[in-house]
């Protein structure tokens, strides 16, 4: 089911498949909710799954000059609140990530348990933020172009010449992203602050999905942060780079349920740190 719940002056667009304990997944980077396309025909069949057009992605529109992580975590919490939801499992992919750290830093309560998935509790370094800078005055000349030239390069190069399908699909989001939505995500994602103390305080579970040929994310700096909740588990997909629901779809998909399943037992099954 596709609907839409009111955020300050704008619309956002969500899906609702399935049935049962709740796990809401957030999109990343010049995605929106259909690159999940395959997650959700899974994961539906035992959980109810929400996903969300993050604004100025997918069907959402912008809602400002500048989409802080924290203005997209307030929109995350409208479709919530507007679906009655009290408590679930929270996956962020890439961007979707600092949304979802940053919800958990607004709204604790909920959260039953927390997903980074190829995403980092780090903020962007000097060197980043002025990358930002450089690739906002690109999109600005030409977004498609940049997009176009962007979306193979979040792929481990031996994986391209089997994906080519998932590439077109992943291009194809990617281009239906208002040029505004680009400028003002890059915005927010070079503003973000350092989030290690929500991991450090987090009193949920939290799973980390890492891509050891990540080229956005190195994979051992991702393996860092997880040593910093006190209910940790991680998986690295040997094979994946940024993409992990297309290059490692099976690994992905039971890493997720059996995470879930664990949040929502009740049962501790993850390590407590003294």
């Amino acid at each position: 089911m596709i609907g839409y719940a009111q955020f300050r002056k704008v619309k956002i667009n969500y899906s609702d498949t399935g049935k049962g304990r709740v796990i809401v997944l957030l999109h990343g980077f010049l995605e929106s909710n259909e690159i999940f396309e395959g997650l959700i025909g899974r994961l539906s069949k035992t959980f109810r799954v929400i996903t969300i057009d993050l604004p100025g992605h997918g069907d959402t529109p912008c809602v400002g000059y500048i989409h802080t992580m924290e203005l997209m975590a307030q929109s995350v919490k409208a479709v919530m609140d507007f679906l009655g939801l009290k408590k679930y499992v929270i996956v962020g992919h890439s961007m979707g990530g600092y949304v979802a750290l940053a919800f958990a830093e607004l709204f604790p309560q909920p959260v039953s348990g927390l997903c980074l998935f190829h995403s980092t509790a780090m903020p962007d370094s000097e060197e980043r933020k002025k990358d930002r800078e450089r690739v906002i005055e690109i999109v600005k000349q030409d977004h498609k172009k940049f997009v176009y030239e962007l979306i193979p390069r979040l792929f481990n190069p031996e994986n391209v010449p089997s994906l080519k399908n998932e590439i077109a699909i992943a291009k194809w989001i990617a281009a239906g992203t208002p040029k505004e939505g680009i400028v003002s995500a890059l915005r927010g994602m070079k503003e973000r602050p350092s989030r290690e103390l929500v991991l450090k305080r987090s009193h949920y579970p939290v799973l980390f999905i890492i891509g050891k040929k990540d080229t956005v994310l190195a994979w051992e700096n991702l393996l860092l942060l997880t040593s910093l909740p006190r209910h940790s588990s991680h998986i690295v997909l040997e094979h994946a780079g940024h993409m992990g629901f297309y290059e490692a779809p099976e690994e992905t998909f039971e890493a997720i349920k059996k995470f879930s399943n664990t949040c929502f037992s009740g049962k501790n099954l993850f390590p407590r740190k003294a």
